[in-house]
């Protein structure tokens, strides 16, 4: 026999049976007594036999309301635990914050603004750091392992996110400081053309098109000298030679550790570093982290 009992059902049975008494059960569920009496027969017809044995003085149990007593009372309690778990992660939620990165949004004073406006917004929340390779350009949004992200534009499949740009900075060129063109101040892109290019995975989408300057090349394909997925790995192929790679004005300390320059590039437009979320996360936690980057990067209304 199959019986589609609801939790209300069970809790309606067990104060009757811890109380035995109809009127007493009601109030502390705050019901009629007809109501509950009402409930009680329909879980009686479900079940298949009386529950309780009345008479004009005494409500009892009977053989099958004792046998299903501590089976209601076991399953409203772990009912109970899991509603108090469940409200534990959403409060949890409704608080915390992971932020995503793969590049370091410090750029200038950027993030502590970020932080500090945020935290004056929301004293109560809680934000979570969380670094992310290279192969993934949306710096854990697309996995949903992080509810906000510092990520290069452009982002593949743009029509899944929202942004707001927090710095537009120049794109500059690496290079090896024996390089022929690292005696120059700045170079144009086009003397550029043929020399082989450190290039991301191919995972990061339009993003490896983008520091490759594809846009630029007049379709002529890039010459990939090496793959690099970390600052450090970015690093060591320049140094051995491997290639130059494009890059940001802010990452540029990152890279000039010894033996590597950087110059500026003429021919392609700057480099665009935002916060992004996914389009259909609604949350206000959300909406106000970026509010924040609104208000540090000078683009709020």
């Amino acid at each position: 026999m199959v019986m589609d009992v609801h939790g209300r059902d069970l809790r309606y049975f067990a104060a009757v049976a811890e109380e035995l008494h109809f009127t007493r059960a009601a109030e502390r569920l705050y019901v009629s007594q007809p109501a509950l009496s009402k409930q009680i027969r329909m879980l009686e017809k479900q079940v298949g036999a009386a529950l309780f044995e009345r008479d004009r003085r005494d409500v009892r149990l009977s053989a099958v309301g004792a046998a299903l007593l501590p089976h209601a009372q076991r399953i409203l309690a772990e009912w109970e635990e899991a509603q108090e778990a469940v409200a534990g992660v959403v409060a949890d939620q409704a608080t915390a914050l992971v932020v995503g990165m793969s590049t370091s949004p410090g750029r200038g004073g950027v993030l502590p603004a970020i932080r500090s406006r945020f935290t004056a917004a929301r004293p109560d929340a809680r934000l979570r750091l969380r670094q992310v390779s290279w192969h993934d350009p949306t710096a854990g949004l697309a996995e949903g392992t992080c509810d906000v992200a510092f990520v290069w534009l452009p982002l593949p499949d743009p029509d899944r996110y929202r942004w707001v740009v927090v710095a537009e900075e120049p794109r500059l060129v690496a290079l090896p400081d024996r390089h022929p063109l690292a005696d120059r101040e700045s170079v144009d892109f086009a003397d550029l053309l043929d020399e082989p290019f450190l290039a991301l995975p191919d995972s990061a989408g339009p993003l490896r098109d983008y520091w490759l300057a594809t846009e630029a090349r007049g379709g002529r394909p890039a010459r990939i000298g090496a793959e690099v997925a970390s600052t450090e790995e970015t690093y060591e192929a320049l140094v051995a030679g491997l290639g130059v790679v494009l890059l940001a004005v802010g990452n540029s300390p990152l890279i000039t550790l010894g033996g590597v320059v950087t110059r500026a590039v003429r021919g392609i437009s700057p480099s665009r570093f935002a916060l992004a979320w996914r389009a259909d996360d609604r949350r206000p936690l959300v909406r106000e982290y970026a509010h924040a980057c609104e208000l540090a990067a000078g683009t709020a209304d």
